[in-house]
């Protein structure tokens, strides 16, 4: 929860202010005074200079965290798995998931005028416009347009609240029963959340899709602008930086904070991280310490894809 930004002027007003009058208590009262919040809203306040570590902690940044076996899903860490956080744009994980299970992905999506109609990112496309399926999954994960996710959500399922009514049938089908999704980009909205533990089972059920690793794993990806080919290059750094990175999808929003899902392949085994809620080092520091954490811990000894 927030605290009114008047509280970090509190001492100033109080030295102004004669001690015990009613001005002063009234001031007190305002400047100590919490904004409600539901029990269910996720955490959106900043991240905060981090505790003393407890015996066997990392030392993370993020608010949530988890890592798995993407083999077997056996939890190798975790740090409040199941409290609900703001998933940003990895909600686009789940928005691949659907579109890539649906098969025929060569088919073509024609532009709509409502497609357009968010906020950056965007590849900014206009109505009329024609790309594949395909294209637009290239789209969407690498440049993390949500233009592009509003289209293949309206492709998929007739409209964008069909589309989530979809969302939240395969990710209760997939155990993450502890999550609410509204819109396919995952653009701020209160009743939009998911957990650490959720997005990890809707991350390993999306790297079972060959199409999808490949998708996640592609650095750069040509997307065929009508005013000319334009170069996309994924978001996720950690492509370049952690030898053995498979994928997978980062998010940001204010509320959200920095948000990672990601993936590292070494020696036949494999292991999901999700970081939510962290700040800018944190999105790509915590990331590193939960996957080498996790292959170090992993117990299968092969992974086949």
């Amino acid at each position: 929860m927030f605290r009114k930004p008047l509280v970090l002027l509190a001492p100033l007003l109080a030295a102004l202010l004669l001690p015990g009058t009613a001005e002063a208590k009234r001031t007190h009262a305002r400047t100590h005074r919490r904004k409600p919040e539901p029990a269910a809203e996720p955490s959106a306040t900043p991240v905060q200079p981090a505790a003393p570590l407890a015996p066997g902690e990392l030392p993370l940044a993020a608010k949530g965290v988890m890592v798995i076996d993407a083999l077997t899903g056996e939890e190798l860490y975790q740090k409040n798995q199941e409290q609900p956080f703001y998933p940003a744009s990895t909600t686009k994980i789940l928005t691949a998931l659907l579109v890539i299970e649906s098969g025929n992905l060569d088919q073509e999506v024609v532009v709509a005028p409502e497609d357009t109609k968010v906020e950056p990112t965007s590849l900014e496309m206009k109505p009329g416009e024609k790309y594949t399926r395909r294209q637009m999954l290239y789209g969407m994960m690498l440049k993390s347009a949500n233009d592009v996710a509003m289209a293949l959500a309206r492709d998929n399922a007739g409209s964008v609240e069909a589309f989530a009514e979809k969302m939240n049938r395969r990710a209760r089908e997939l155990g993450a029963t502890s999550s609410h999704f509204v819109n396919p980009n995952g653009l701020h909205n209160k009743d939009h959340f998911t957990t650490p533990h959720d997005l990890s089972l809707i991350a390993r059920a999306a790297m079972e899709q060959p199409f999808f690793r490949r998708l996640v794993s592609t650095e750069t990806y040509p997307w065929p602008a009508v005013s000319g080919t334009v170069e996309l290059k994924n978001h996720n750094k950690l492509l370049w930086q952690y030898p053995g990175c498979t994928g997978l999808k980062t998010g940001y929003t204010v509320p959200a904070q920095q948000v990672l899902v990601s993936s590292a392949l070494r020696d036949g085994r494999e292991v999901i991280s999700v970081v939510m809620h962290t700040d800018k080092p944190g999105i790509w520091e915590d990331s590193k310490l939960l996957l080498t954490y996790g292959l170090a811990h992993v117990r299968s000894l092969s992974t086949e894809y």
